[in-house]
């Protein structure tokens, strides 16, 4: 009878001394799969950005992409991006301030600028094309989920066609016209614009866009502006084609809204949109071609962000001096030159 139980207790030092016999009782960690090591080396590059919005309608919060060095920051253009300093919360919860560059109205994009954001950056490859039936993912922050540290969500798709917002689908009230990606799955969702397509090695395929509804047919389109576009547009940018409002050279006569017969809507908030109220009769601006309901987007080669920026802008023009006006009527962009 004794020796049965010294067999039991030389069984148990065994497998409590012996460093192999307990790991195997143990349960090993699954091996991380290659999509997950995708995923979570791509999300450093996608940002949450937080800024203007909160009313019905609008949206406080959308997403961005860290390019280059990481000290880039393209997004969507918004009125999101109405405030002095966008908030930037990056992977892991850290909450950086940026500050709007630039934008490009016709491509309805824009670059921010962070200071020693340590992020990695997509690389933009303009010769990186999406093609119909690849597999892609999205990586945004559709529906404001993740606010800190928490992962991006995404999405898996396939692309189902390279269109031409302008030819293929006549009923879109979007401002921007050109080339997409169309993907098959509910990408555009509230948040998500600006947010990464990236293909299966995690390469940057394209920009996730903003919620876009064909208004003849009802379908949603679920689009992203490829990298080839977006290679063109921040270019654009870069060259210094949209600047900021700029008053170091003022004026001795400059140009007043009053003056040119603009009527803008009440200025009730630091950012308040240089939309036009009323136009006078028989006045410059109405010999311009503006109308009512028309937004202010740039004068000249400069950025109106707000009501301020315009007053600023004009401040540098001479009165004797015309200039150019880029408006947003409708989903239209409208060129048009003041000669005084």
């Amino acid at each position: 009878m004794i020796r049965p139980i010294i067999l039991l207790v030389f069984a148990w030092l065994c497998g409590s001394m012996c460093p192999g016999a307990q790991a195997e009782d143990q349960p090993q960690p699954s091996p991380r799969s290659g999509l997950e090591i995708l995923f979570q080396s791509a999300q450093q590059s996608v940002v949450k950005l937080y800024g203007a919005g909160g009313m019905k309608g609008l949206e406080s919060y959308q997403s961005g992409i860290a390019i280059g060095d990481g000290n880039t920051i393209l997004t969507s253009w918004s009125t999101v991006l109405d405030v002095e300093k966008v908030r930037v919360v990056t992977h892991d919860g850290r909450r950086l301030d940026a500050e709007v560059i630039g934008v490009d109205p016709e491509c309805e994009l824009a670059l921010l600028k962070l200071e020693n954001s340590k992020l990695p950056g997509f690389q933009l490859d303009p010769a990186l094309e999406a093609r119909p039936g690849q597999r892609v993912f999205s990586i945004t922050n559709l529906f404001g989920i993740a606010a800190g540290n928490e992962a991006c969500s995404y999405q898996k798709g396939v692309v189902m066609a390279i269109a031409n917002l302008q030819s293929k689908f006549s009923g879109l009230r979007s401002v921007y016209r050109g080339k997409v990606i169309v993907v098959d799955v509910m990408t555009n969702n509230p948040g998500a614009a600006g947010g990464a397509l990236i293909d299966l090695q995690g390469r940057l395929v394209g920009l996730v866009g903003k919620e876009l509804r064909d208004q003849q047919s009802g379908i949603w389109i679920n689009y992203s502006i490829p990298v080839d576009v977006l290679v063109a547009s921040v270019q654009r940018i870069q060259s210094g084609k949209t600047r900021n409002a700029n008053t170091a050279t003022l004026a001795k006569n400059p140009h007043k809204t009053a003056d040119l017969g603009l009527v803008l809507i009440p200025n009730v908030i630091p950012k308040t949109p240089a939309f036009v109220d009323q136009v006078r009769s028989d006045s410059l601006a109405q010999k311009s071609g503006v109308l009512p309901n028309d937004l202010i987007l740039m004068i000249n080669d400069q950025r109106i962000d707000s009501q301020k920026s315009l007053q600023q802008v004009l401040l540098g023009i001479e009165r004797s001096d015309s200039f150019q006006i880029l408006l947003q009527r409708g989903t239209e962009l409208i060129r048009t030159q003041v000669r005084p």
